[in-house]
């Protein structure tokens, strides 16, 4: 079991991070008060697996005393499973700069006179935290994409590909576009299996149809544009913060060119190290 504990600055980008560790896998529980850690942590180990990684978010509304925390970071490190702790900060200027666009009270703000003095008191508070982290980022000039770049770096296990999924789906226009497609691509111009008899009632799947579609150069030339289209662009989504990208390809009844393309497209996403889903929303249809 994998437990990473993310602490930092109020405003550092936790729940950003949270959310990008979700994405990737982590099982996430916020404002897990330390006393607490420890059993859940045993709770997660008798799981069966369910609950492999593991990440609690812990931050100054639930710290009474940090010693508490460390010791049981102690106890964590000490046990077979891993346990690692993010810390993220950023400057007091771009913390104070996140709260006035957000307009969200700081969880120190009651206690001191300004929002700066909350920012200064908690770095103070929680310096002694930073110190023990194993990862610190500073996400003062940080975009989102590239703090969710930086987080599947240290975190997916997979590289950055990893923390997107591409979904390859087929679909019959003559049954509307998928309201849920990022990229369209139309194949009718490709000969149509369904004028050929002995191929009309199969679908795009069995060998004999895709053969077909595949004897054509044009076929053969379109995917290879397709696929360097895509070698392109996928790392530029993963990059940006996609998670789940959704390729549509058309044909009349979704039942022949469009399911042989995508199948082609799915085994090429594959071997570029993504996860991959492959559906054919129209194949079982009438044809």
């Amino acid at each position: 079991m994998e437990i990473l504990i993310i602490s930092g600055m109020s405003g550092g980008g936790k729940s950003k991070a949270a959310s990008f560790l979700e994405d990737s896998g982590f099982y996430i529980v916020d404002n897990m008060p330390a006393a607490m850690i420890l059993k859940f942590a045993e709770f997660c180990a008798s799981g069966g697996g369910r609950y492999a990684r593991v990440a609690l978010v812990y931050d100054v509304r639930t710290a009474e005393s940090f010693t508490e925390l460390f010791d049981v970071l102690d106890k964590l490190k000490g046990m077979e499973d891993a346990c690692r702790m993010l810390f993220l900060e950023a400057s007091p200027a771009a913390i104070i700069k996140r709260y006035k666009e957000t307009r969200r009270r700081h969880p120190l703000e009651k206690e001191t006179d300004s929002l700066e003095k909350a920012v200064e008191k908690e770095r103070t508070l929680m310096e002694p935290v930073k110190e023990r982290a194993d990862f610190v980022i500073d996400t003062t000039g940080l975009s989102t994409a590239r703090l969710r770049k930086e987080l599947l770096r240290l975190f997916s296990g997979e590289g950055e590909q990893g923390g997107m999924t591409v979904s390859v789906m087929s679909f019959g226009f003559k049954h509307g576009l998928p309201l849920d497609a990022d990229l369209v691509l139309d194949v009718r111009f490709m000969p149509n299996p369904f004028y050929i008899e002995e191929l009309r009632h199969q679908t795009g799947l069995d060998k004999s149809v895709a053969d077909y579609v595949f004897s054509f150069q044009q076929t053969h030339d379109f995917l290879l544009r397709q696929e360097e289209l895509l070698a392109f662009t996928l790392p530029l989504y993963a990059e940006e913060g996609k998670t789940g990208l959704v390729i549509a390809v058309g044909c009349t009844g979704g039942h022949h060119r469009s399911v042989a393309i995508a199948h082609a497209l799915t085994e090429f996403i594959r071997e570029q190290g993504y996860q991959t889903a492959e559906h054919h929303r129209d194949i079982n249809r009438d044809i």
